[in-house]
């Protein structure tokens, strides 16, 4: 796969930083991104770097083992989990992680985002599940986030924040942007009284015609399971979601109805 060389790439990094910060899509010592260099190389952001103040120093190069190669400062705390997503896609050439408002706001209510309601959600990113509570730079974490990787381009992980997979920063960065686009959209809607979803046909259609434009995970199925189950109730079931996922039910937050 042909990649941008490494000054391309740095300045690619610093711009999509910087930008989730002034989207406020994290704010202060948040989020962390990393991409491929090479097949055995990665660049990503240092460890208590401001995203929105990145300059060229606040970039190392580790291997994918996570030692760090090239660089000042260490890498960023989340390197287990950028690298869970690496090792679970060999396809994925750029990882961001933020802390979207509306969608952490939707994990701390117990509310499931992983609901067919806008078409352009349904055809880039499809089901968006979330993933249970697991501590910040945990080897847990890292686990339950590289088990999702291999079914899922974007997760929720609860309290915690997105993770967005793509083929490039741009694509990781359009993914998050979508995400807190839709919890946006479903938080008015609820509030102006209920949320209509998507009839599953249609969303099989655009989830087929995404699959096809732009590609997925290596598991991915025209639609998960537990939208087969959900027949436009707005609960997805846990069962569906835990399967789809590959963990137990217990290892997903509990979705609740719209």
């Amino acid at each position: 796969m042909r990649r941008p060389p490494e000054t391309a790439l740095r300045q690619e990094m610093l711009r999509f930083g910087r930008m989730c910060h002034e989207r406020e899509l994290l704010v202060a010592m948040d989020g962390n991104l990393s991409a491929r260099l090479s097949d055995e190389l990665l660049l990503c952001t240092r460890a208590g770097c401001h995203k929105g103040l990145l300059v060229d120093e606040d970039l190392v190069v580790v291997d994918l083992s996570g030692k760090k190669r090239r660089g000042r400062g260490e890498p960023t705390s989340e390197m287990a989990m950028h690298l869970a997503c690496y090792r679970a896609r060999p396809d994925v050439q750029a990882v961001v992680h933020a802390h979207p408002p509306t969608c952490v706001a939707f994990t701390v209510a117990g509310v499931s985002l992983a609901q067919c309601v806008l078409p352009e959600a349904v055809l880039t990113i499809g089901s968006i599940p979330t993933l249970e509570y697991e501590r910040t730079g945990s080897r847990e974490l890292a686990e339950v986030v590289g088990e999702a990787a291999r079914s899922h381009d974007a997760v929720m992980m609860d309290r915690h924040g997105a993770v967005c997979m793509g083929s490039s920063l741009l694509d990781a960065f359009c993914k998050l942007e979508t995400m807190e686009q839709t919890a946006k959209v479903l938080l008015a809607a609820r509030q102006l009284g209920q949320v209509r979803e998507l009839p599953q046909a249609e969303a099989e259609a655009l989830r087929n015609m995404g699959v096809a434009r732009y590609g997925g995970p290596p598991s991915v199925q025209v639609l998960p399971e537990h939208c087969q189950d959900c027949s436009g109730c707005g609960n997805p079931s846990q069962s569906g979601l835990g399967r789809r996922a590959g963990f137990s039910v217990a290892r997903l937050a509990r979705p609740v109805s719209a």
